[in-house]
């Protein structure tokens, strides 16, 4: 277990660490002086705007921080992990994320 800014960060079984939403919400809270509780809420508030406006099909985008798309894919022919079987794998609707450049060359620096 990792500390930063004096939060504990789990690491994964991939050895990766991981950030939840409590994570985000004692950020916040510490960040803008407010209480962990009306954090939470507030991130929350955040994912629930972000899945209704994609549930209708809205893009989401967020200055600085990049955009949410929803994106269809269609039917298609696959291969039972298990058992080698063809399958068809029918359509559907996926959330695409795309960064902003300031978020991408802080990935990179």
């Amino acid at each position: 277990m990792l500390s930063l800014w004096g939060r504990s960060l789990v690491a994964s079984s991939t050895g990766k660490m991981l950030m939840n939403n409590s994570d985000l919400a004692d950020a916040i809270a510490t960040d803008a002086g407010i209480t962990k509780a009306d954090a939470r809420k507030i991130v929350d508030a955040v994912f629930l705007a972000v899945a209704d406006a994609a549930a209708k099909g809205e893009e989401i985008s967020l200055n600085g921080f990049g955009k949410f798309k929803v994106k269809d894919t269609s039917e298609r022919e696959g291969r039972n992990p298990a058992t080698g079987e063809p399958m068809t794998i029918k359509a559907a609707r996926k959330l695409a994320f795309t960064p902003a450049k300031a978020v991408k060359d802080k990935l990179n620096a």
